[in-house]
């Protein structure tokens, strides 16, 4: 044989094998090629879950899991009374933890005697609530039914500042950002949305612009307020209204400080920093002051891990002003893509993000929102990810173990398969990675959460007011007990 017949061949065979490469892996089951996890430029993950999911220390052995959950299917969960109100015992099966709410029910049961009243909720989340997408929906409906108005806290910059559209915003490139899903140690202190932003550019103007959306009750722009941190130097903005222009100082003394750009109604207004650099900013708030008030801190990519890293004054300084009564953790998105059904390591970090936001806003009542559900490819076949239950369950445990309230969003959108269902729905309510909704498709679950939250609500109303009928006095304050199973950080 030639050499050139024998490179001919050798080409052949080569091109042969490729081929049948590509062909094979057609129809091959998709798990056995390890899937690309998060190449997007827009996707991040914070070091916290990285570092965490590395640390194999964290996580309990199969053995642990299953005796942990023998323990717990079946047994009731059964409360102790709260100001004299006890909500009926529940299985861990369907667990909701009302009486964990009491604290943000009675909020909204003085507002529906006081509209003057107000009641104010963070909603914390992922790329799932990014763009406002859920908690829009959630904040349109409490608005509606006991008032308020207003988009509530917004960041300088965000990820989402174009595709938002209960409030729009647009700002300069030379803003330097820092954010608690990746840096550990900020300049100043993160703020109570996660970030903190400087206008470190002394030759070029800084600035950020907003203008009111035509989402219902979020059409103006009321008691605009700049929000800002501590520094050693003063500083200057430029407010630029219509055709007006406000010059006022900034004078960073406290942990927290104020500056409220307007006492009234606005369409849209820019803020030009001047000789700032040093001092930390953190954004603004927007509301009417009465009613309901619904912060949404949404973040791509993050697990709910990092506010274990808020400095707890900062943010008592910040509630001080805002004055939160619930806060909501919507997250489990990013934590679904590591290959493991062993999420004890994240239960352990997710109950020191809970016990950080105590520390941080006493009193405030807390809601777990489990991870949605989520379709995979199995050997051509698209299925409930074999991750789902395993982490819901996992996002269960420490939500009763830290005595927080909870939605399990798998379960309230259908369950099994129900992913599959959302996409293929004509019009469809969910994206085509089997992950994510679109907008028809948060509205629905925002409806649904709310729809859940009201529940509660409406059977405290029933619970107070029989308490109220037959004046029975409030017992000190307890914790839930298991009827049958001493639920601890062991056995959970």
């Amino acid at each position: 044989m030639n050499t050139k017949s024998y490179f001919f061949q050798s080409f052949a065979i080569v091109a042969l094998a490729l081929v049948a490469f590509i062909g094979f892996k057609q129809i091959l089951p998709d798990k056995i090629f390890s899937e690309t996890k998060l190449d997007s430029k827009n996707i991040l993950i914070d070091s916290m879950l990285l570092e965490s999911v590395a640390d194999d220390s964290l996580s309990l052995d199969k053995d642990s899991i299953a005796k942990s959950e023998q323990a717990l299917n079946g047994q009731k969960i059964v409360f102790d009374e709260t100001e004299g109100i006890e909500f009926p015992a529940e299985t861990f099966e369907n667990y909701k933890g009302y009486q964990y709410l009491i604290s943000f029910y009675e909020k909204l049961y003085q507002l529906e005697k006081n509209p003057q009243n107000k009641v104010r909720i963070a909603y914390y989340g992922d790329s799932m609530t990014d763009g406002d997408l859920i908690v829009q929906d959630v904040r349109t409906n409490y608005q509606e039914r006991f008032g308020g108005n207003g988009v509530g806290f917004v960041p300088i910059t965000s990820e989402s500042a174009a595709s938002r559209g209960s409030v729009k915003s647009s700002y300069s490139k030379n803003w330097k950002t820092q954010s608690y899903l990746n840096v550990k140690r900020p300049v100043s202190p993160f703020g109570v949305n996660g970030h903190v932003f400087f206008a470190n550019d002394k030759s070029n103007s800084t600035w950020v612009q907003y203008e009111a959306g035509l989402n219902k009750y979020s059409t103006s722009l009321d008691n605009a307020t700049l929000f800002y941190g501590r520094s050693s130097k003063v500083g200057k903005v430029n407010f630029i209204i219509g055709k007006d222009t406000l010059k006022k100082s900034l004078s960073p003394n406290n942990l927290v400080n104020t500056l409220k750009v307007s006492s009234g109604s606005l369409k849209a207004f820019r803020a030009n920093f001047i000789q700032a650099d040093s001092i930390p900013i953190y954004g603004f708030n927007f509301d009417n002051g009465s009613g309901v008030h619904v912060d949404n801190f949404s973040q791509r990519g993050n697990s709910g891990l990092p506010i274990s890293m808020f400095n707890a004054d900062v943010m008592k300084a910040f509630n001080n002003s805002l004055k939160y009564d619930l806060i909501i953790l919507h997250y489990g998105t990013n934590v679904l893509n590591y290959g493991t059904k062993n999420y004890s390591w994240y239960e352990k970090g997710m109950t020191k993000t809970v016990n950080k936001i105590k520390e941080s806003f006493p009193g405030v009542s807390i809601l777990i929102v489990s991870t949605a559900d989520k379709s995979t490819k199995y050997d051509l076949e698209m299925k409930t990810d074999s991750a789902v239950v395993p982490l819901m369950k996992a996002q269960k445990h420490y939500a009763l173990e830290a005595q927080a309230g909870f939605v399990n969003l798998y379960t309230l959108m259908g369950g099994d398969g129900s992913m599959i269902k959302w996409v293929d729905e004509t019009p469809a309510k969910a994206n085509k990675d089997y992950t994510h909704f679109n907008q028809r498709g948060a509205k629905a679950i925002g409806n649904l959460l709310y729809g859940q939250l009201n529940k509660g609500y409406e059977e405290y109303k029933g619970l107070r007011q029989k308490r109220d009928a037959e004046g029975t006095k409030p017992k000190p304050v307890k914790k839930a007990r298991p009827d049958s199973v001493s639920v601890t950080k062991d056995s959970v």
